[in-house]
């Protein structure tokens, strides 16, 4: 496994993201779900490994996804795009928990 910083590369601290990690499921329980900004080509092997090293928690799930990129303005009045991102949301078994502080 590489460096687990080079895969974790930042944490997605949105108000969605934020409700997905203290949303309560079916049986009353946090959700406990952390979504992270991670590298391209990472697989979710490589994910769950390297949030476990990172955080020193046990992973339960994780479900990758791409984010396109956004169209963007230049000054000179042309169009570019930002670049396309892979974004992480995993899920921790019960009792675990992350601090971003």
């Amino acid at each position: 496994m590489d460096d687990p910083r080079k895969i974790i590369l930042l944490p997605v601290v949105t108000e969605k993201s934020t409700h997905l990690s203290e949303r309560v499921n079916t049986k009353g329980e946090p959700q406990n779900a952390y979504t992270f900004h991670v590298e391209r080509h990472a697989t979710k092997i490589a994910i769950r490994q390297a949030v476990e090293a990172i955080f020193n928690v046990k992973v339960c799930a994780v479900r990758t996804l791409w984010r396109r990129g956004k169209r963007r303005r230049t000054r000179q009045g042309g169009n570019t795009w930002r670049p396309d991102w892979k974004k992480a949301v995993v899920t921790l078994r019960e009792g675990h928990k992350i601090e971003y502080r």
